[in-house]
Parts: structure tokens; C-alpha cells; sequence
């Protein structure tokens, strides 16, 4: 009877620790299913890349072959705007959903010895907006909106993990002698360092290709960025994810790997070396145009490795791509040559300017299943739509701030329809100060703003972009109505600034 009894026991115990077994598998299986139900975000955004320097924008020269996939498999937008005419306030706009008028950064502006002016623990980001959903939160590449430490160090702003160039000056080299991997620094393979504005050795033969040796590292930077980026998708495969990756190409200094170069060399292109006279510029290149396409090819591998282990993974139907880039191209000519490659197409203006070929970018999203392959859309949106639109694809709009400028265009992403925004602002600090606003087919231009001579500062150009998209007719004497209703705008949506003063706006 006690051997019964003791058998009974047991069976019961280990029905107990079987059923508890499989309540906590269920659980396990529970947990990781919830932790999938959100997608993955990979938010790639190019560092100077003109609007027509992608084969899908029509690019005749330079190779990029998986960015033009990418814009078969999902939306390609053809008025996807920057935040802002150079890196760092554009960055700014991205991150926290605010346009130059009422974003903390509106400039570059450096931070010695290392780093940029740095946005406060008070803004709110993309990454910290998806951390409280539960996303693993990585940036790879180039920071620039707060030095080693301060507020703005990307480890304070919302992201688990940072690896890259803190510093945007830092960033002009592709050599350095260090990354930083969160807080701390990680020695490469290049000794000695090359400055991204290294000149010649004396008495060196600028027609002799050898002698532009000394501009060629070992450790090439971006590699190990994307290395890094690659880990972190490894490391968080079975949890949501947001990788934000601000590759530092195609900015200058003209740094590239000698592998990369060879394909073009072998079109011979008429390329003249660019010598770097008077010093000024970046590193010096035998072959400058050649360089620069490949850079552009190097990056859009780089984003080809991405893209493969997210499919290799199983992946591919939950994540988000967006690729996008900070600003037009720069306006460096002898160092990128923007005739040549056609960077801008028709458009007005380059790196620096509020006229359209300075701030309108490529702009292409994929989400298989979700975003119809192979479309395209017209609609005008910026960089700060992107922190609504991504709480919203994910069903977290209660998790926007309040405040922000941005709109979500998820509607349109998902083929729903979507209105047509009141208006775009931008304002720009440097370069002379220039604001800008897109109403309708109109656009709106003020330049010069700072400049002493101007004699007209508020002068308001006015250009009809549905029969203009180049800027060369300023139809302002003709529509006296649109350019009050654009200069109130411009009033309305600028405040000021101690850092970035515009004191005719200001005031």
C-alpha cells in the first residue's frame, strides 16, 4: 500500500514539474513572440549623397546595384527632403522630430578637442521613443551631435550600443587612428593616422601617382563599422532591433581601398588628379572622380551585407529599410566633380543651400509584404517625419512627444493615401543664413540673411516647383498672396536661438 501510495506521489510530482515545464516553455515561446510582434527598423542615412547618385535616380556612371534593388522591392520617394543643408542640424532633425526652427542643433559648430555642440538629455529620440517598446538600440558610424561624455554622446541618447566617429571632423578621415566603441576608444590598424586634410610631402611629385601613397591606410574605418553593424543584427536577431546607421560615404577626404578603385580605373575616364593647390580641401587624389564613384560602390556593398544577413536570418519579411541621406552633394568641385557624375540632375544648388539640389534627397523604404514593390511617391516629406512615422508603423503613436513637427506618413507607405502637408520649413544658420518653405507647388526662398551687403534681406523668391523643379523663375511678383502667406510661415516658424542667431529673425 505505501509502495502505491509512493508511486502515486511521484507520478503526481512529475505530472506537476511536466505541466510546470511546459507552462514555462509556453511562456518562453510567449515571450518570444511578443518580442517579434514588433519589426525591425534598419535606418540607413548616406553622408553627402546627391540626389541622383543612385542608379534608381538615374545615375549613369557610379555602380550601385543593391540600393537599386532596394528601390524595386519597396517605395522610392522623389521629394524626400534632408532636415537640413549640412550634417549635424540635419542629424538633429532626424533624430528628434523637429525642424530647424525649433531644433537644438541648426549648424555644424565643433567642440575642441573632439566633437560636436551636443543636443540635451531633454530631447527626446528615435532610439529612446523604441527602447520603451522593447528594441535593442545601435548606431554605427557618424555621430556629431555631442562630444565624448556630454548629453549628446549617442550612449546617453537613447542607443545600447555606439561604434564609429563621434566627431564629424574626426569622420573627414577614412584612416584614423581610433573608433569609439560606446565610451571607450578602439585602436586601428593605421599608423601613422591619415589626416582627412593631409597635404603633400615636400618636394613630392604630384604627377607621379606613387606619390600619393601617403594617403593609403591599412585599417580602412568603415570596414569596421560594418563589421560592427553586422554583429549587432547577429547579437539581436530574436528581439526588434534598431539599427541606425550613419555611414560616413560619401563625404570627403577621397579614401578608398585600392580593390574598390580598380573597376573604374579600368573605364579611363578623362580624370585629372586633384593636387590640393593652396591647400585648401581634403587629402590630395591621383584619381578623384574614380574615387569617388567608388566610394559610393564601397558603401552600397556595405549596405549589400546588411541587407544579405537579414535575409540570411529569416528576417528580411520583419524588417523596415529606410536609406536616405543628410544632404546634397558637396560643393567641392575639384575634389567631387557634380557636372560629371550629373549629382543633382537639373536641381538648383548643392551641400550648403536651401535651393532644391542642396536639400532634396533619395529616399527609399522597403517592408516586404507591407510596402508595395516597385512604387514610387511624390509626396513632400522630411527627415523629422521619421521618428512619428516609425511610432507609428509599429502602433506606438501615444509614444510621440508632443510638440513635434514631423508628420507620419505611414499612410502612404502602407497605400492608404495621405493628404498633402500644410507646409515644409527649414531654416539654415550658416552659409550666409536662409530659410525656405514648401507650400503646395510653392517654395519659398530668403538668402543672405547675415550677409552685411544684402540690401533686401527679407526678400522673398518664389518658385512654382510642379513647372520649375530647377528654380531658375522667381514668380514672387506675380503671386503677391503666396508670398505673404509664405513670409508668415517664415515668422511664425522660426524661434531663436543663442547658439545659431539670426538677428533680423530674431529680433
Amino acid at each position: 500500500m505505501v509502495r502505491i501510495i509512493r508511486l502515486q506521489i511521484g507520478l503526481a510530482v512529475a505530472l506537476v514539474a511536466s505541466v510546470l515545464t511546459s507552462t514555462n516553455s509556453l511562456s518562453a515561446v510567449g515571450a518570444a513572440e511578443a518580442a517579434r510582434a514588433n519589426p525591425n527598423i534598419i535606418l540607413i542615412m548616406a553622408d553627402d549623397l546627391g540626389y541622383r547618385e543612385l542608379g534608381s535616380y538615374g545615375q549613369k556612371l557610379i555602380k550601385t546595384p543593391y540600393l537599386d534593388q532596394l528601390a524595386k522591392d519597396g517605395m522610392r520617394f522623389t521629394r524626400g527632403y534632408a532636415g537640413n543643408a549640412v550634417c549635424a542640424p540635419s542629424r538633429c532633425v532626424l533624430l528628434t522630430g523637429r525642424h530647424p526652427g525649433h531644433a537644438w542643433v541648426r549648424n555644424n559648430g565643433e567642440v575642441k578637442p573632439e566633437g560636436q555642440r551636443p543636443i540635451p538629455a531633454s530631447e527626446v529620440t528615435i532610439a529612446e521613443v523604441l527602447g520603451k517598446h522593447g528594441y535593442a538600440c545601435g548606431a554605427f558610424g557618424k555621430w556629431g551631435l555631442g562630444f565624448p561624455g556630454s548629453e549628446g554622446d549617442p550612449v546617453f541618447q537613447g542607443f545600447d550600443r555606439f561604434f564609429g566617429y563621434n566627431c564629424q571632423r574626426h569622420a573627414h578621415s577614412y584612416y584614423p587612428s581610433y573608433l569609439w566603441s560606446n565610451r571607450k576608444r578602439v585602436q586601428l590598424n593605421n599608423s601613422p593616422a591619415v589626416g582627412g586634410h593631409d597635404d603633400f610631402v615636400a618636394d613630392a611629385d604630384r604627377s607621379d601617382p606613387r606619390s600619393y601613397d601617403q594617403f593609403k591606410g591599412q585599417d580602412y574605418a568603415p570596414d569596421r563599422i560594418n563589421e560592427q553593424a553586422l554583429k549587432f543584427i547577429r547579437a539581436n536577431k530574436d528581439r526588434p532591433f534598431f539599427l541606425y546607421y550613419p555611414t560616413v560615404i560619401p563625404h570627403v577626404a577621397l579614401h578608398v581601398p585600392d580593390e574598390e578603385l580598380q573597376p573604374y580605373l579600368k573605364l579611363k575616364w578623362n580624370d585629372p588628379p586633384f593636387t590640393k593647390k593652396n591647400g585648401y580641401g581634403y587629402t590630395p587624389h591621383f584619381t578623384p572622380r574614380a574615387a569617388y564613384a567608388a566610394m559610393i560602390t564601397r558603401m552600397d556593398r556595405y549596405i549589400g551585407n546588411v541587407l544579405n544577413l537579414v535575409k540570411e536570418l529569416g528576417l528580411e519579411d520583419d524588417t523596415i529599410v529606410v536609406f536616405t541621406s543628410d544632404n546634397g552633394t558637396t560643393h567641392l568641385k575639384q575634389e567631387v566633380d557634380y557636372d560629371f557624375f550629373n549629382s543633382v540632375g537639373k536641381l538648383r544648388g548643392l551641400k550648403g543651400s536651401l535651393y532644391e539640389g542642396g536639400i532634396r534627397v533619395p529616399l527609399i523604404v522597403k517592408w516586404p509584404g507591407r510596402i508595395a514593390a516597385g512604387t514610387n511617391s511624390s509626396l513632400v516629406t522630411g527627415l523629422e517625419d521619421w521618428l512619428p512615422t516609425l511610432a507609428d508603423l509599429i502602433d506606438q503613436t501615444a509614444s510621440v512627444p508632443q510638440g513635434l513637427d514631423g508628420i507620419s506618413i505611414a499612410p502612404t507607405l502602407l497605400g492608404k493615401g495621405q493628404e498633402e502637408r500644410d507646409f515644409m520649413y527649414r531654416e539654415f544658420s550658416g552659409y550666409g543664413g536662409q530659410q525656405a518653405v514648401w507650400m503646395g507647388p510653392w517654395k519659398g526662398v530668403r538668402q543672405n540673411l547675415l550677409r552685411k551687403n544684402n540690401m533686401n534681406p527679407l526678400k522673398i523668391e518664389l518658385y512654382n516647383l510642379d513647372k520649375d523643379s530647377n528654380e531658375s523663375k522667381d514668380v514672387a511678383s506675380a503671386h503677391p498672396e503666396v508670398v505673404e502667406q509664405i513670409r508668415k510661415l517664415m515668422k511664425d516658424q522660426h524661434t531663436a536661438s543663442e547658439w545659431y542667431p539670426i538677428p533680423i529673425l530674431d529680433n
